[in-house]
């Protein structure tokens, strides 16, 4: 399959989640960069905007095998990763997989459970394997990890581990929708939709684990020039410098940049990177893997607001 449809089948799967999903474009392009860049994606908004039924929705039209984990304070490792049961027909433990082993992992409300266990997905996340009893199993490919997190509600959560945080290739945020989005997603509603019936709303698979693999091997094809790829040091290097971050980006985010503006370049169909590609990816990429001093966010300074600055300080490439 050739890369122009390759392009053709990733547009049908925004169009796919389209049929289910109104208003949120920009997650569904930060979901699609994922798939091609082999990344995780953690998504935060409000109850009620469609997180969960945004991924449900691409899981559907992806012919690829998802589960879902509700992260829950009681929830622990082995209830993700699997663990050794006693079968007492053969009298002996045997490995009893978990949830992780699929494709899509849904982690909804990763931010409910207690560090411990939201470790137990780090090494799934960065290896693509998990470690049970000493021995190494690996996963399923493609694996990808969308978990959704409520940045309201401090009752009953706990903080990511910065660890974690810089595994998510994206942070994506799906604010509430505009008047007339929230108008239509309430006209659909009042004609019979129904989120828990997919199938009802046509939502069909349009690509499978092979298109992904192909599509990912072209996105690595795409071209960086020296220059780009010093603008997207110097991007990383300018939040270590802020006077209003206490941990700025690290190697790996500025890698997690460039792959995920290649993708972007891709979708579009060019064959190199521009600085308006590093650009258009950097609040997503970056927002969460900043640490602010805190008299900065007592100021209400946010990660956005110091990267739109970064921005527009930092020279770019001629």
């Amino acid at each position: 399959m050739v890369d122009t449809e390759l392009r053709e089948s990733f547009l049908r799967l925004r169009t796919e989640v389209g049929k289910a999903v109104v208003g949120q474009d920009a997650a569904v392009t930060g979901l699609t960069i994922a798939l091609l860049t082999g990344g995780h994606v953690l998504l935060e908004g409000v109850p009620g905007v469609a997180k969960t039924l945004l991924v449900r929705t691409l899981s559907r039209a992806l012919s690829l095998d998802t589960k879902r984990v509700q992260f829950t304070p009681d929830l622990m490792p082995g209830d993700i990763t699997g663990s050794l049961v006693y079968d007492a027909k053969v009298g002996a433990f045997e490995f009893r997989e978990g949830p992780v082993f699929t494709n899509i992992l849904l982690a909804d409300e990763i931010n409910r459970t207690p560090p411990k266990t939201q470790s137990a997905l780090l090494e799934a996340m960065e290896e693509r394997q998990v470690s049970v009893d000493g021995e190494t199993r690996p996963l399923p490919v493609p694996f990808m990890v969308a978990a959704t997190m409520n940045p309201i509600e401090y009752e009953g959560t706990y903080t990511l581990p910065e660890a974690q945080l810089d595994r998510f290739l994206l942070k994506l945020v799906l604010d509430v929708p505009e008047r007339d989005v929230e108008t239509e997603v309430l006209r659909r509603h009042s004609e019979g939709f129904n989120p828990r019936d997919l199938a009802a709303a046509g939502v069909t698979p349009v690509l499978g684990p092979a298109e992904i693999a192909a599509a990912q091997k072209s996105v690595g094809q795409v071209g960086a020039s020296a220059d780009v790829i010093g603008y997207t040091v110097d991007l990383a290097r300018a939040t270590r410098q802020s006077p209003s971050v206490k941990l700025g980006v690290s190697p790996r985010g500025s890698t997690a940049l460039l792959a995920a503006a290649k993708a972007w370049a891709w979708l579009n169909a060019v064959d190199s990177i521009t600085p308006d590609h590093i650009q258009a990816m950097a609040l997503p990429v970056l927002r969460h893997r900043i640490q602010l001093r805190p008299e900065a966010e007592l100021e209400g300074i946010s990660s956005d607001s110091i990267l739109r600055s970064i921005i527009q300080q930092v020279q770019v490439p001629i």
